[in-house]
């Protein structure tokens, strides 16, 4: 089931780590005490890997949804995100 903004607003830090799956990879991570941030889990080359797409509520959910996509096409041309030249290449 994808994620609503209300939903991201009202998960809270609960002493443990969570994640809450958006979908195609993309997951709200919630740190035990309650810090969240996006994050795309992939594969590349055969190995499961984790790209960090940044803090909530600096990127919103649309935003995220937004970087998943880009994050998407650069594996398409072979490129791993999390090495791609500059920032601004998964926005």
């Amino acid at each position: 089931m994808k994620l609503t903004e209300k939903a991201v607003r009202a998960v809270t830090g609960n002493g443990k780590a969570q994640k809450l799956a958006d979908g195609g990879g993309l997951f709200l991570y919630v740190s035990p005490k309650g810090g969240k941030s996006w994050r795309l889990a992939y594969r590349y080359l055969g190995r499961q890997k984790l790209l960090v797409i940044g803090p909530w509520p600096g990127l919103s959910l649309r935003e995220a949804r937004e970087r998943r996509e880009a994050a998407k096409k650069l594996l398409l041309e072979h490129i791993d995100p999390r090495t791609a030249s500059s920032p601004a290449a998964t926005a």
